[in-house]
């Protein structure tokens, strides 16, 4: 099993997602399939991002597994203080731990 990652955004915001295949693929040659899959998708995806278009692509036309939420079996939220351990339901229509995107934000406190 063998894992490729794709980002999308800048230095500032950005999004990354995993994909899996059973074979390994060069580098170049993954950049390659990425670029002619990105080219047919660009106009006329309708997910959130091009990347999860790109990979939906790449999972429906050249066997790779697009990792993605949809996929897990389960989910388990971790901590150091014990009571906070839960297991995070799949199912649920409310989970009790809110949905996040990170931002990351540089600012200078010194400025008024």
């Amino acid at each position: 099993m063998y894992f490729y990652e794709l980002h999308e955004g800048d230095e500032e915001i950005f999004t990354d997602l995993l994909l899996v295949h059973d074979e390994l693929m060069e580098p170049e040659d993954f950049f390659e399939l990425v670029q002619v899959v990105r080219e047919q998708v660009r106009e006329t995806f309708e997910e959130d991002t091009l990347i999860e278009a790109i990979a939906l692509e790449l999972e429906r036309e050249h066997g790779f597994t697009f990792v993605s939420d949809d996929k897990l079996a389960a989910s388990v939220h971790v901590s150091m203080v014990e009571e906070e351990n839960r297991l995070i339901g799949l199912d649920d229509d409310v989970i009790d731990t809110p949905e996040f995107r990170s931002i990351v934000a540089d600012f200078d406190i010194d400025d008024n």
